[in-house]
């Protein structure tokens, strides 16, 4: 596997190169007098939602570092034929922190959804909605498939795999990786507080994105996500190992998957993710070429084609 492939991948749990090129983690603004509340949002300890559309219900729930905003091409036709429920985790887009300053931030917000499904703390029970989860968000959703299989009925895992460790070498576990996911952590949060450095977000930004709108709007995120809970964050997705509990997860899911010409080529992606979800019961690959991490948003229009199809199915 190349140096560029495990750079790119990275990205899928991790906001990229913060693992494998720590100047990165330098990239976090001083941090708001202020964090703001957004208008209509429902606050729980761990994330909050917002809802739009009616219908049968949706759950969205972004990576490591990305605010709500990196649903926000394919909420408008949702919203049209169902419930949206747009997550944001606390301490990303500029949110107050609140409960993920302290360990247990994935927990949390399996936690969190559950709750959001579970009780009717929006007005009515979920029952079993879609979830839709890119990178980190993809590694909570198959973690609440794992801890609470009565909440999903079917998910869309975009670019995320069961335990990010296999980029770095095969059969790779967590006590191999949790020193430098230690290590990582710290200078990660080290930053919290510093001003930002524009080149090194941009940099950043270069590898998980192909266009260069859509890399405008990564860097600009990472530099507004408190460097403090994206580090424990990636730390706890650096040190969860789910390659065990996928013959277990009943529910249907979709990996979408990227591809480019630079790399991974599709032959490259094809092998390890079909390779890295060989064990789940019921899955279904959507590849999508020229694309790297955020496929969304490099090919809105096959992103959302394969979104109708899995909401269809």
């Amino acid at each position: 596997m190349t140096s560029h492939l495990k750079c790119r991948l990275a990205a899928t749990a991790v906001t990229l190169m913060i693992v494998l090129h720590p100047v990165a983690s330098d990239a976090q603004s001083v941090p708001a007098a202020a964090p703001k509340v957004e208008a209509g949002a429902t606050q729980m300890p761990h994330i909050s939602v917002q809802t739009i559309g009616r219908g049968t219900p949706v759950i969205l729930v972004p990576g490591l570092s990305s605010p709500r905003a990196v649903w926000a091409g394919v909420v408008p036709t949702l919203a049209k034929s169902h419930r949206v429920y747009v997550v944001q985790v606390n301490g990303f887009g500029g949110d107050d922190p609140r409960a993920n300053l302290s360990p247990g931030v994935l927990d949390g917000i399996v936690a969190d959804l559950h709750t959001l499904i579970a009780t009717s703390i929006t007005g009515s029970k979920l029952g079993k909605p879609a979830i839709v989860g890119h990178s980190m968000g993809g590694l909570v959703a198959l973690m609440l498939a794992k801890a609470h299989p009565e909440d999903v009925g079917k998910l869309m895992i975009v670019d995320s795999l069961p335990y990010i460790g296999e980029i770095f070498a095969p059969g790779a576990t967590v006590a191999a990786l949790e020193p430098q996911a230690k290590a990582m952590r710290a200078g990660m949060a080290a930053a919290y507080g510093k001003p930002a450095n524009p080149a090194a977000n941009a940099a950043l930004a270069e590898r998980m994105a192909l266009k260069p709108a859509s890399r405008t709007a990564v860097a600009g995120w990472a530099a507004n996500a408190d460097a403090r809970v994206a580090a424990q964050a990636m730390y706890e997705d650096l040190t969860t190992d789910l390659r065990p509990a996928m013959a277990s997860i009943a529910a249907p899911i979709t990996l979408v998957y990227p591809w480019n010409a630079v790399g991974p080529t599709k032959p490259v992606a094809d092998a390890l993710y079909r390779k890295a979800y060989a064990t789940a019961p019921r899955v279904t690959f959507v590849d999508i070429g020229d694309a790297a991490h955020f496929v969304m948003l490099d090919q809105p229009a096959a992103f959302q084609a394969a979104l109708d199809a899995f909401l269809r199915d």
